[in-house]
Parts: C-alpha cells; sequence; structure tokens
C-alpha cells in the first residue's frame, strides 16, 4: 500500500502540468521492448533463456492432444500450428459473427473447445490456457499487429480507447495518464513505457509466470484503487482491442519478457 501511494505521488505530480495533451503519434510509438535494459532484452531474444518459451513448448504438446468427446486435437482442425496460426493473433481480439461482437485470444481458443471439441473452456490465467495462447501468438512474432482493422469492430475500438482515457479509483487516475502523456519517464526508478501490447502473453520477472493482458490491466486497475472489471468482460475485451489497435504496426514479440 506504501509503495502504491508513492507511485500515485509521483504520477500526480509529473501528469499535473499536461493532462490528456493527445495520443501518442503513429510513427513514434514503440513496444515496451525499447525500454528493457540489456539482461531482460537478451533473455527475450534467446529462446533458450526465455522462459515464456517453456508454455509455448507445453502449448505445441497441447496443440496435438485429443480432448473432449468429440475426440479432436487442434491439429486435427487447424493441421501445423507453426503454419495455419502464423500472423492470426496479429489480428486479435477479433470480431466473432455469432456473438455479434470481438472476442479475445484467449476467449476463441475456449470457443473451439467448446463448439468443436466439446469440452469445458478453460480458466483464465490457467497454465493450458496460457500456453495454447503463447503457442498461437508465438507463430505471428515478428509479424505486425492489424487488430481493428475491421471497420465492424469500430465502436468496440472507441469504447476502450473512452475506457482507456476514464479516469478511475481512489487515485482519479486514467491509463493516459501514465502510458500517453508521461511515458518516456520514470518512476520509481523505473521506465514508464507507452503500454504497447506487443509481446501478450508475456512473462512478467515480477510474477516469475507467464500472464495475459488481461490479467496486466487488472493489475493497473488494483494499482489504482479501482474494482477491477472482471476476466472476459466486454470493458477488458474492448480496452485490450483498442490497446492493439493503437499498437497496429508494430511487431509482435510473443513472449516477450518485462520486468
Amino acid at each position: 500500500m506504501i509503495v502504491w501511494r508513492a507511485i500515485a505521488a509521483a504520477i500526480l505530480l509529473a501528469a499535473t502540468p499536461a493532462l490528456f495533451a493527445g495520443e501518442i503519434p503513429r510513427d513514434a510509438r514503440r513496444s515496451g521492448y525499447s525500454y528493457m535494459g540489456p539482461d531482460t532484452r537478451a533473455m527475450q531474444d534467446d529462446d533458450t533463456s526465455n522462459p515464456g518459451m517453456l508454455f509455448v513448448l507445453d502449448g505445441e504438446a497441447l496443440w496435438g492432444r485429443k480432448t473432449g468427446s468429440a475426440d479432436k486435437s487442434c491439429a486435427d482442425c487447424h493441421g501445423d500450428a507453426r503454419t495455419s496460426m502464423k500472423g492470426v493473433a496479429a489480428r486479435y481480439p477479433a470480431f466473432d459473427k455469432l456473438l455479434s461482437r470481438p472476442v479475445t485470444l484467449d476467449q476463441r481458443i475456449n470457443l473451439c473447445r467448446a463448439n468443436h471439441q466439446q469440452t469445458t473452456p478453460l480458466p483464465y490465467e490457467s497454465r493450458d490456457l496460457l500456453a495454447l495462447s503463447a503457442l498461437v501468438a508465438h507463430q505471428s512474432r515478428g509479424v505486425a499487429i492489424t487488430a481493428g482493422d475491421d471497420p465492424v469492430l469500430k465502436p468496440f475500438v472507441e469504447q476502450g480507447r473512452n475506457l482507456f482515457m476514464q479516469r478511475e479509483g481512489q487515485l482519479n487516475l486514467a491509463c493516459a495518464n501514465c502510458h500517453d502523456e508521461n511515458s518516456d519517464k520514470r518512476l520509481a526508478g523505473a521506465p514508464i513505457t507507452q503500454g504497447q501490447p506487443t509481446g501478450y502473453p508475456l512473462y512478467r520477472l515480477e510474477w516469475q509466470t507467464l500472464g495475459s493482458l488481461e490479467r496486466r490491466l487488472r493489475s493497473c486497475m488494483a494499482g489504482v484503487r479501482a474494482q477491477a472489471y472482471d476476466y472476459g468482460s466486454p470493458e477488458l475485451v474492448a480496452l485490450e482491442l483498442y490497446l492493439m489497435s493503437r499498437a497496429r504496426g508494430l511487431p509482435m514479440e510473443t513472449p516477450a519478457v518485462r520486468p
């Protein structure tokens, strides 16, 4: 609690002169990787040192495992993930016509489990769901993000943008206070990044495990003492969609490594 008070005070002091002066220009947007020290970069760059790759390997095993009453594996429908999933994660969250709303990659995996494998959805932040998501997203490493391009997603992107700009919690702070207005500054000795979601699910040294973008968003909400949205809620999906569209053109890095 004391740490969060110090963080909040620093953000407020830094943000006071010009809140919401404007979004970061598209040509100035950059991954959190550029803020990392050489040790963290080296860990991400070397697949034999990147702890997130253990989840990718677990995902490969799950991809070929038959499950559910349909007795099907992911590979039975999609074949080799290295080819069939290339570029897929770069366009998520994507619009689902049957549901008439956007769904995240995690939700798409669970929809496939329910509809095609006829088995139960995997819990959010479970190792198996993170592993499958990491496997799929890893196939897009180096591919430019295109999420939000579909015109039907425009109102959902706008909803996410409004949430990004909206002050909340007892500290009365918005995502934009840190990641638009004060990116490139430092907070408690750590760099304030632009919050670009290029590497999710990613391995955070603080967590000592892989985690989703929704986990990170909920953590930020708790940090400003706001009620965090539930996993899979329309609000978190809209926020994820906006953030991915905000990062459009940046290359995917999954699994990224962050402090």
